[in-house]
């Protein structure tokens, strides 16, 4: 079954649809909803009387279909990133609903911050739907801090790896092009992680909007406090996802420009070649003409001339070069 709630008894025991109502003693404040199926949601919504969002109102991008009021409750959705100790951590849309007492969270997989949470909260005798939200909301941003470190040393070790001096170009130039794709990948990481984040920070913010209070204890939230804290750690996070995409982006263009001062080095080589050889090539085709009448045809020591003469050709433009620098 995927109906969780918390403190109780049976901590990690889920609960049934049907005996659901008879699960909501005074001490539940946090129902966690994991794949829950449409009996489920509907057995939720006919006894906390309101309507739930679909996975479909979920995926939804704008603002009003991720933060809204109704029924008396607050309605907040956030992606958030799971699996972040693996290489390719994955999205999915967690939502969050305050409803009298209650914390419901309505999720389709186990990520770890949602695992301490619920371990640390089911040792409880008791607790409070706005401690169950905010520790809950501080582990999922412990999480994505975890995931901007772990970026951040990966980035540090590329850029050492990007700019040290290697003896052979073969192997720089492959080193570069496996930089490319790992910083694609660093960089698509960030990216992700700075839509979680941003989406965050409007759920804190409307979670702790003055304006509403649905424990009916006045115009200012009691929440509001609790989540200053967490507001700075995300503007933090979000500062310090915003400098390693910057570092991202230049660290990617410095590795096309050395990839180009690769082949363009490869490019000059071959071209001061062409330009060595010319003239051994032009006093090789000048001989090679078939006329009757050439000055040294008959000569004796015409081979060995045409000869000296087609290397001094050749080491008057490569001394030439050597002393420009262009080898």
């Amino acid at each position: 079954m995927s109906i969780f709630v918390y403190p109780s008894v049976n901590s990690q025991q889920a609960v049934p649809a049907e005996d659901f109502g008879a699960a909501l003693t005074d001490n539940v404040v946090w129902i966690d909803l994991l794949k829950a199926t449409p009996e489920e949601v509907a057995t939720l919504e006919k006894t906390l009387g309101i309507a739930l969002p679909t996975r479909e109102e979920m995926r939804e991008i704008e603002s009003t279909s991720r933060l809204y009021c109704e029924d008396g409750a607050r309605f907040m959705t956030t992606p958030m990133l799971f699996s972040t100790e693996s290489e390719s951590p994955e999205s999915t849309e967690v939502s969050f609903v305050l409803v009298r007492r209650f914390l419901l969270t309505i999720r389709d997989v186990e990520p770890q911050s949602f695992r301490q949470t619920a371990a640390m909260f089911s040792r409880r005798v008791s607790a409070s739907r706005d401690q169950v939200f905010v520790s809950l909301i501080e582990a999922i941003i412990d999480r994505q801090a975890d995931l901007l470190e772990r970026l951040s040393k990966e980035t540090e070790e590329l850029s050492q790896r990007i700019f040290r001096r290697v003896p052979r170009a073969k192997e720089s130039e492959s080193n570069l092009r496996e930089a490319i794709f790992q910083l694609g990948r660093s960089g698509n990481l960030i990216a992700r992680e700075r839509d979680c984040i941003v989406s965050l920070s409007r759920l804190v913010q409307y979670a702790g909007h003055e304006d509403f209070d649905d424990a009916g204890d006045g115009p200012t939230s009691p929440i509001y406090p609790r989540l200053k804290p967490v507001s700075r750690d995300l503007q933090s996070l979000s500062e310090f996802a915003g400098f390693l995409s910057s570092k991202v982006n230049f660290m990617l263009d410095a590795t096309l420009g050395l990839i180009n001062i690769e082949q363009n080095s490869i490019v000059k080589i071959f071209s001061v070649a062409a330009v060595i050889f010319l003239p051994p090539t032009l006093v090789a085709s000048i001989y090679g003409m078939n006329f009757d009448i050439l000055p040294e045809l008959r000569w004796h020591l015409g081979y060995p001339f045409s000869i000296c003469l087609m290397i001094i050709s050749v080491s008057v433009p490569y001394w030439y070069c050597r002393r420009k620098e262009w080898l």
